[in-house]
């Protein structure tokens, strides 16, 4: 018995998790081809990309108020109705990028001069973001047809088109970045426009599987009622106000980086971009526990769905721990990697360290966020991130690093504490129970 639930975890799991791998490592890709450009280049694509993930961050709910109700219908084998709640998040994806993307492409400057303050490095920035930020609605489509498919247990789709969409982005960022057949180099103007061409490349892709099947569940062939926009919304809303201000709080930790040094920038945006693809297997099967979940309540078996967060959390934990491993071990040798000055190895190496701790601990906090996601529970979630973010984490920060001039050393000893905290809290609401009394 627990080995077919293990099973059922790991075969909703892994397609995600090997999806979101090939992103993180897309990003670390794009970082080492920029890295050889030098260390102004590559903290303008830190800054940049940051700034974009900011935009992103006000439509990530989509994804989650999407899954979390067509895991719903789907446990209670509401077939025909089920893709309804994406066609009122497509409705409400292009209410919001539209304008977004508008005001991204004409304020780039001041948004990136906001995190960063090095003018060499504003310029590289501010480039960069005016070239992603015009696929913020193909990203906002991808979200919405990534929550549908997986409410209904079909994650191996994801991962397929996710693997297209960054082999295809891989492809052009070389291209792009070094240029040739008579395209000059494009630096990181080049990664940019190799990424936002892909991305709305994958969302076509998305677009077409998805009428080809999800048309006798109602997609586009239903107009969405107002309470269900209303409700798509609310649910949305707290994942991405949770994420907005977990975006900004990241880029607040870079503006404290730059007040540092613009080596601290450049070694910053390597340990965040490998702390974020090493959890993703965390993220991955917390995904899972969320259509578990809203499954389980879907049916009516409360005590089911306690239990799923439970044996994703453990089997979270084993995984996360094998990957930080590595980074115990050989810190050096995965920073030069990215990394090609000896200073700038040595400044990462203990905070690497650091790193590989911290994903460990942080198991729990991953994954009863997406399953109380999963029980409706967007609200409460966001309550607690962000009071740990912003009324915990950033002081400290601020405090170690910039006040005690410990450094980024002294951030990434504030960010460990913090998670762990943050995981004893979320292990505590899901004891509770509380969750399983909401409606979605």
């Amino acid at each position: 018995m627990q080995k077919e639930r293990t099973r059922r975890i790991l075969a909703l799991a892994l397609p995600i998790m090997g999806g979101m791998l090939s992103q993180s490592l897309l990003n670390l890709v794009d970082a080492a081809l920029v890295g050889s450009l030098g260390e102004t280049v590559l903290a303008g694509v830190g800054v940049g990309g940051y700034a974009i993930f900011m935009l992103t961050a006000l439509i990530m709910g989509l994804s989650s108020g999407v899954q979390a109700q067509v895991a719903r219908r789907h446990g209670a084998r509401e077939y025909s109705v089920r893709a309804l709640p994406l066609n009122a998040a497509i409705l409400l994806a292009l209410l919001v990028t539209l304008p977004l993307t508008l005001i991204g492409w004409l304020e780039a400057g001041w948004i990136v001069a906001w995190i960063n303050q090095t003018p060499e490095v504003q310029a590289v920035a501010s480039d960069y973001f005016q070239w992603r930020v015009l696929a913020l609605l193909p990203v906002a489509l991808t979200l919405c047809f990534r929550g549908y498919w997986h409410g209904i247990h079909e994650s191996g789709i994801y991962l397929r088109i996710i693997l297209f969409t960054h082999g295809l982005n891989i492809l052009l960022s070389i291209w792009l970045i070094h240029g040739g057949l008579g395209v000059p180099p494009l630096g990181a103007v080049g990664a940019a426009l190799g990424t936002s061409l892909s991305v709305t490349a994958g969302a076509l892709v998305w677009g077409w599987l998805t009428w080809q099947r999800a048309c006798p569940s109602g997609f586009l062939f239903k107009v969405p009622t107002f309470n269900l926009l209303w409700r798509t919304l609310r649910l949305a809303i707290p994942n991405s106000v949770q994420q907005f201000l977990f975006a900004v709080s990241y880029a607040i930790l870079f503006w404290f980086l730059g007040q540092i040094s613009t080596s601290s920038v450049a070694v910053g945006h390597v340990l965040v971009h490998l702390s974020l693809l090493l959890i993703l297997p965390g993220v991955g099967l917390g995904m899972a526990a969320m259509t578990l979940v809203g499954h389980s309540l879907g049916e009516e078996q409360k005590e089911e769905a306690h239990r799923w967060g439970w044996e994703v959390m453990r089997l979270a934990s084993l995984l996360l721990a094998v990957l930080g491993l590595p980074m115990l071990l050989f810190p050096e040798a995965i920073l030069g990697i990215f990394l090609h000055d000896t200073h700038l190895i040595e400044l990462g190496r203990i905070p690497l360290m650091l790193t590989g701790i911290m994903i460990t601990l942080d198991a729990a906090a991953i994954v009863f966020n997406q399953a109380l996601q999963g029980a409706g529970a967007q609200r409460l979630v966001m309550q607690l991130s962000l009071s740990m973010q912003w009324l915990f984490f950033l002081p400290m920060a601020w405090l170690a690093g910039i006040h005690l001039g410990y450094g980024l050393l002294g951030i990434w000893c504030a960010q460990l504490a913090y998670r762990v905290i943050n995981s004893g809290l979320f292990i505590w609401i899901w004891q509770q129970r509380r969750w399983q009394r909401l409606q979605v």
